[in-house]
């Protein structure tokens, strides 16, 4: 316990999944969590546990593709809490389509969220955080498909990858204008959320047929829990990973040592 004790941090998209298991254990080891997503209800039921537990949470409602929504979110956060030391841009969707099939749309559904989003939260973030004095960390999620490739994500698979480098220049920044940032990504394997049954359906298969499918092709044998994930991310916002920006850390069954 208290990992993150004296830390605040929002976590964008931490409702559910990967986001939700994070919110929940960063605020059970002493951190001051803030909730910023588009499904209020989901949140504040998220929150309300929490604040049950006698821990600290706040929802914000945060857009992660807009601008206004960042600095409001940021905003509200510092209102309440008088800084930030934590940004966990989590938030992301998926789109099961190769190169012919994805439409110009869908090129800038899936950026504006997964790039764009990664973008403004990195920014503002920074913002926020260089001149608190303290030890800040930024967390990026990215993806496997942020370090390879599959036919069948073609969009997904180009944001994760602009996620990846998007992380290192601004670790890289931060460390020449000697900020006190850690600026670092997180690359899932194939974890069980809800944008993952979203890829069972853009396949045409069942949750539990698509599963095991991608579950066998981890060497580990099976696909991840959301709290597997949560478990890096608090390494990286702990002050545990002082020596650790701009690096990716790839929680993935064995999925990329094939």
């Amino acid at each position: 316990m208290g990992r993150l004790d004296g830390k605040v941090a929002l976590i964008a998209g931490g409702s559910v999944g990967i986001g939700g298991a994070s919110a929940a254990l960063f605020a059970h080891e002493g951190a001051k969590v803030a909730i910023g997503d588009i499904d209020e209800a989901t949140g504040l039921a998220l929150v309300d546990s929490l604040v049950s537990e006698g821990l600290e949470a706040l929802f914000v409602r945060l857009d992660i593709s807009s601008e206004r929504d960042w600095e409001s979110a940021l905003d509200q956060v510092i209102s309440k809490w008088g800084k930030i030391n934590i940004v966990v841009n989590n938030a992301g969707i998926s789109l099961g389509k190769n190169i012919e099939e994805t439409t110009l749309d869908d090129w800038n559904r899936i950026m504006g969220v997964n790039a764009t989003g990664v973008f403004l939260g990195t920014k503002y973030a920074i913002k926020y955080m260089k001149d608190n004095g303290e030890n800040n960390s930024i967390v990026n999620r990215s993806s496997i498909d942020g370090q390879i490739a599959e036919a069948g994500l073609f969009a997904y698979c180009a944001s994760k990858g602009a996620v990846t480098i998007l992380t290192k220049s601004a670790a890289l920044h931060c460390g020449e204008k000697g900020y006190k940032i850690r600026v670092n990504s997180v690359h899932p394997g194939y974890v069980h959320t809800a944008l993952t049954e979203k890829e069972a359906a853009d396949s045409g298969m069942t949750p539990d047929e698509y599963f095991a499918k991608v579950g066998a092709m981890h060497p580990i044998g099976y696909i991840g829990r959301p709290i597997d994930i949560a478990y890096a991310d608090i390494y990286l916002a702990s002050d545990e990973s002082m020596f650790v920006t701009g690096s990716e850390l790839t929680i993935d069954g064995g999925w990329t040592a094939q």
